[in-house]
């Protein structure tokens, strides 16, 4: 391509005369990415995957193997035979830029070239030279550059670099699941056996169909299998924005019903206010827009033509609403003023994209409301915040710990948060379900949101913020689904109830049509969300792995017996009990078994996360039980002392990379060693009179809720 002519690596290869090809395609930042959106043409061609690795004794490495190698950092010092300690690392932005000057996600082979104090040893993954041909960036994470492995070798001869090739798989000890922390969905912690989140190769006769991942073998491989396959998500060519399929985003839609109607009964009307801000209006906060700043995307042209100024596309609406809440708010009689809007925000940032937890543009419902007083407001902010306990307990089986936010991690610019937490088992980590932030009247003085008062002062207006995303299909997903693919709660599964025949030559599908049309017509007048599924080029078989991949609630199964003795089998999806049931009556007693299925999904998961809940009063016994996947119940001296957490969270990260053998983890990282505040739980257990902080040894004021997150 004629853009890619002028690359510098490109035309080196061009003038060395080497057999090769490049070619444009999606911005993708990490491996895993290129091998979900530029697919290639066949299984013996290979995109890299590059580390820029550095070691205070023994120097610098760019090591470049096939994405389906399992690589260990812990090895390669032993497969180059390095003496003494070695801490092998990934090397920071600076370095990459002095020494290869390339950008983080444009690595490649090639860019070898460009260390010209020859500081840098190249090491090749054997594997690679099985591969017809290999796949690489050319300075660039937009394009690639095909080539045979005998071009890439004579590409790194000519230019005077001696490769050191390893076979990575050498001498490789099996992986001891339980000793390293779980490497969560979106990468981080301990790195897993297959770091590229590859499928393993299937056995003859297997269809790929199937997850190729167990849920606790390589969780962020499962994730990803589960959310493509039961048609919940497509990739995009755009990184870290993704196509909600209907399925999921039915499941959205079933919460945005229940959730309307419950913020009506609280006076809260829906509205929409525009995708665009200016920049006076988004930096008229100080704190507000430091705390979004690097995540802004800005418009800067239209068609060819430089903007006078640059728009924002909103990573929240505080900017954009409230000059309209000034404007409308002019009496104590305006008061107050209860807004919700359902709408999608953009934040661009760069730590790795995973679907429905960390992605560039999502869904959400963001409620904003004014009011007279501090405690109209502080109402305004618990109900909204009990809305979402609600939606995360009683719609999507999560249990969730609701607490206020430290002064450090509370909303930019607000008085206070609000929060509820979930815990993912498999990766022990928490994850922040939703927030509800009381405002104070900080955006009120910014924007002027003054009102008269009944006696005739002057006033500004309290306000609050709340808001809700699309996080939650992840998290249910995580919590719920197994090795066969997502168990859905029934409250938002699109589907309650699939029906499916088992036709013979005895009992026809067209025999079997008005039975199961009978049964459908008896579920749906019950209100349940039901479908029968004639089609008929599938077979049963195949039916019935496609909807436990859904994790559709419960199958109706309807065989020849089943017609000539008016009964139905019910396969229950989150333990896979079979009942036989009366085919009268059934839409009542599926309706009774939907709720005992929605209310045993709460309880297991609420048993698993009580169990992993612990509380600890010296540091000692702090990062052990972070590395047995728990959440940490500490005493502390105060909510507002950010020096001591920031010490908590460097010392654990600290401890916790000297266990795992490294000595640093990627800044990048969106899953880091580190344990953080979550929330200063409402609930507290009883603090002992002399209990001290765990941090700084001072009288202890209140528990809180320390975990390694999302």
């Amino acid at each position: 391509m004629a853009e890619l002519a002028d690359n510098e690596l490109v035309k080196k290869l061009a003038e060395l005369k080497l057999e090769h090809e490049a070619y444009s395609h999606p911005a993708c930042m990490t491996a895993d990415e290129l091998v979900a959106n530029v697919p290639l043409a066949s299984d013996k061609e290979t995109h890299t995957k590059n580390l820029f690795l550095r070691d205070k004794k023994h120097g610098l490495f760019l090591v470049t193997h096939a994405t389906s190698t399992a690589f260990n950092t812990k090895k390669l010092g032993a497969l180059l035979k390095l003496q003494g300690k070695v801490n092998l690392r990934m090397a920071d932005e600076a370095l990459l830029e002095k020494h290869l000057k390339v950008k983080p996600g444009c690595v490649g082979p090639l860019c070898i070239v460009n260390d010209e104090a020859k500081e840098v040893t190249m090491v090749l993954d054997q594997a690679l030279m099985d591969y017809d041909y290999i796949h690489s960036h050319p300075l660039r994470n937009d394009a690639s550059v095909k080539m045979t492995p005998d071009a890439l070798k004579k590409y790194l001869a000519d230019s005077g670099i001696e490769a050191v090739v390893l076979d990575f798989g050498k001498d490789l000890p099996a992986p001891e699941p339980k000793k390293p922390v779980a490497a969560a969905a979106g990468g981080g912690g301990a790195k897993q056996a297959n770091p590229g989140g590859m499928k393993k190769n299937a056995k003859k006769g297997e269809t790929l169909l199937a997850l190729q991942w167990k849920k606790e073998e390589n969780f962020s491989g499962w994730y990803s299998d589960v959310i493509v396959l039961s048609e919940m998500i497509s990739y995009y060519d755009i990184s870290g924005c993704y196509i909600l399929r209907p399925w999921s985003y039915k499941i959205w839609e079933l919460i945005q019903v229940w959730f309307n109607a419950e913020i009506e009964k609280l006076g809260v009307e829906n509205a929409y206010f525009p995708l665009f801000v200016s920049q006076d209006r988004l930096e008229k906060e100080k704190d507000h827009v430091e705390g979004f700043s690097p995540e802004v995307a800005w418009v800067t042209k239209s068609g060819e033509a430089e903007l006078a100024k640059q728009i924002a596309i909103r990573p929240t609406s505080e900017t954009i609403m409230y000059p309209a809440f000034s404007d409308w708010i002019q009496s104590h009689r305006d008061l107050p003023l209860k807004l919700n809007q359902w709408s999608n925000v953009v934040r661009w940032e760069f730590k790795d994209p995973t679907p429905f937890l960390r992605t560039r543009e999502f869904l959400w419902q963001e409620g904003h409301t004014a009011h007279a007083t501090f405690e109209e407001a502080n109402e305004m902010v618990m109900a909204a915040l009990d809305l979402y306990t609600r939606v995360y307990q009683e719609l999507l089986c999560v249990p969730v710990i609701p607490g206020h936010k430290t002064e450090k991690e509370k909303f930019a610019g607000g008085h206070t948060t609000t929060t509820v937490e979930a815990y993912i088992p498999i990766s022990g980590r928490a994850i922040q379900g939703a927030t509800s932030h009381h405002l104070g009247q900080n955006f009120g003085k910014m924007f002027d949101i003054k009102y008269q008062t009944a006696t005739g002062g002057t006033e500004i207006a309290w306000q609050t913020s709340w808001g809700l995303t699309t996080r939650t299909i992840g998290v249910m997903v995580m919590v719920h689904g197994d090795d066969t693919g997502l168990v859905m709660p029934p409250r938002v599964s699109p589907l309650q109830a699939v029906i499916i025949p088992i036709v013979s030559k005895k009992v026809t599908l067209q025999d079997a049509t008005p039975y199961c049309e009978a049964v459908l017509a008896d579920l749906k007048s019950k209100g349940i969300r039901a479908k029968f599924d004639d089609r008929s080029i599938y077979n049963p078989g195949w039916k019935y792995a496609h909807w436990e991949q859904k994790g559709v609630p419960i199958r109706i199964e309807v065989g020849p017996r089943d017609i000539e003795n008016k009964t139905v089998r019910c396969v229950i999806r989150y333990n896979g009990d079979k009942i036989d049931m009366p085919v009268e009556a059934l839409g009542d007693a599926l309706v009774t078994k939907l709720d005992e299925i929605q209310t045993a999904m709460f309880e297991k998961a609420k048993g698993v996360r009580d169990d992993h809940v612990v509380q600890v009063t010296e540091w000692k016994d702090f990062v052990p039980n972070l590395e047995k996947h728990n959440l940490v119940l500490a005493p502390w001296c105060s909510g507002k002392n950010q020096e001591a957490e920031e010490w908590v969270k460097k010392t654990s990260r600290e401890e916790s990379l000297k266990n795992l053998g490294e000595e640093g983890e990627d800044e990048r990282t969106a899953t880091s060693v580190a344990a953080k505040t979550l929330c200063i739980p409402f609930d507290q257990p009883e603090l002992p009179e002399g209990t001290k902080c765990i941090a700084t040894g001072e009288p202890a004021t209140c528990w809180v809720l320390w975990g390694r997150s999302y």
